[in-house]
């Protein structure tokens, strides 16, 4: 793509000298070392480095024209823009040719529950032969191919790479989780989203959004980003969140609401909940047919709710949305059984908020016929208001709490589980910071029928201490507890 044809109508871009105009853009980059002949390099200011320190080195790496926020002093030509992620956003969609034109594109945001919806509608879409991409907290999967990911959203760059990627291996609908993160810094600007679905909203990132207004501000984004417009755009609510009324408004958008407590478009009833799945009756605009699934829990119900929603608005039937819910075997991390032979339970889950580890603790409570134990700990460098909540939920809900650590990152752990347990008798808990003495700890006390909740981590294969990762799956962990257990 020659620049001109980039850059053509872009305000304060478009004037090129003649042989500006016809310089060859191969490759568009971010990151200095991903540089290559014929990159134009975007300077990005993040949280630990500023991309316009890097500028000289993407030159000197090929690089033949830069977006930058301030004057560079570089041979090529030096774009100087307000906001180069804004830039970004919009050179990157134009570069890879507008790619959420050409699939289905559906968004889920909300605190809880994205992970969960985004892979019930995986599974619903892949029973009818459908071919889906996903982009994730997980990973990227494209068909049936997983790309590593470092953010739940990633920046606009990489997910319009990604986008065309699926275009090109001929995905027809790709399933996005999209934070607040992500909307507030405009990493999803120029995503053509058909459907967008909100899960549920409750106190989380209060660090970064500085309040829940905020917070809610940031989610909303996606429903406005809809457009100004009916025609092929759905809005869709659960109906039982106390903010849903709010973000309606935030949209023209056809709207569809689902829940189990109020009336809704999409409905819950007669639900069953057991150890082995959850089965209930299912109306969708006034059919009704029975549901058995092997996801646990209530809040399940209300992932499988959105989904159900998004599958009947891409035209899925209800009789395959009946048998696609029933073949779903789980999703890793979420309520996951470690089943070793043993005689008692254990459960891993990345309830890592208030609201989700209470909704997996009631959950437990519901089918519980002995004790139950949660290890649980918070995430350093990340919001501390949650974490004297979780200490009172954890206590509250479970016969005996281990405190543990959770990617402390660049904080002391103990400080971080001080502030779990402030305000709880010493009695109420016990504090092992090494998690995985705390998994053993809770393998060796259990006893028949217990019911052990491994919190936090779910599906993560790492903690994070200092700036370092290391290999850590609670999963792994739990297995190899049973194993000396119960030799």
């Amino acid at each position: 793509m020659k620049l001109s044809e980039l850059l053509h109508g872009i305000r304060g871009m478009n004037t090129l000298h003649a042989t500006e105009a016809k310089v060859d853009i191969h490759h568009i980059e971010m990151d200095s070392r991903e540089v290559r002949p014929g990159t134009l390099f975007f300077c990005i200011n993040g949280y630990t480095v500023d991309g316009h320190d890097f500028a000289q080195s993407a030159y000197e790496k090929g690089a033949v024209a830069v977006v930058s926020e301030r004057p560079l002093d570089l041979p090529i030509p030096v774009f100087v823009v307000r906001d180069t992620k804004r830039t970004m956003a919009q050179l990157s969609n134009r570069f890879y040719d507008h790619p959420t034109k050409k699939l289905q594109l559906i968004g889920v945001t909300g605190t809880n529950g994205k992970t969960s919806v985004t892979h019930i509608l995986e599974q619903l879409f892949k029973g009818q032969n459908r071919t889906t991409g996903l982009i994730g907290t997980m990973y990227t999967k494209i068909d049936d191919v997983y790309i590593e990911t470092k953010n739940t959203t990633p920046e606009s760059l990489v997910l319009q790479q990604r986008f065309q990627e699926m275009v090109d291996k001929q995905v027809d609908t790709a399933l996005m989780e999209v934070s607040s993160h992500a909307l507030h810094l405009g990493r999803v600007r120029g995503c053509d989203f058909d459907i967008a679905i909100f899960t549920n909203l409750s106190p989380d990132h209060i660090d970064y959004h500085q309040s829940m207004d905020h917070y809610m501000y940031a989610k909303s984004l996606l429903f406005s980003q809809l457009g100004n417009t009916y025609e092929g755009k759905t809005a869709i609510f659960n109906g039982d969140d106390q903010v849903a009324d709010q973000l309606i408004q935030m949209t023209t958008a056809d709207i569809i609401t689902y829940g189990i407590k109020k009336q809704a478009d999409v409905m819950a009833s007669n639900i069953r909940a057991a150890a082995t799945g959850t089965a209930f009756t299912l109306t969708v605009f006034g059919e009704s047919i029975e549901v058995k699934t092997r996801l646990i829990g209530l809040f399940n119900v209300y992932n499988v709710l959105a989904a159900v929603s998004a599958a009947y608005v891409s035209n899925l039937s209800l009789s395959a949305i009946q048998q696609g819910l029933e073949n779903i075997e789980g999703i890793a991390g979420r309520f996951e059984a470690i089943d070793s032979g043993q005689d008692f339970a254990v459960i891993v889950d990345y309830a890592h908020t208030p609201d989700s580890l209470e909704n997996v603790l009631k959950t437990v409570q519901d089918f519980a016929n002995n004790e139950i134990r949660v290890v649980v700990g918070c995430g350093g460098d990340r919001d501390k208001t949650k974490r004297p909540i979780m200490g009172e939920i954890a206590v509250k809900y479970a016969d005996e709490t281990i405190f543990t650590s959770d990617n402390p990152r660049t904080e002391d752990p103990n400080t971080i589980l001080q502030e779990m347990t402030a305000g709880l008798d010493q009695d109420q808990y016990r504090l092992i910071v090494d998690r995985s003495e705390a998994i053993h700890y809770a393998m060796k006390q259990a006893k028949t029928n217990d019911i052990i909740v491994i919190a936090g981590k779910g599906h993560e294969t790492y903690q994070e201490v200092g700036r370092e990762r290391t290999h850590f799956d609670d999963r792994e962990v739990a297995r190899a507890a049973l194993k000396e257990r119960i030799k």
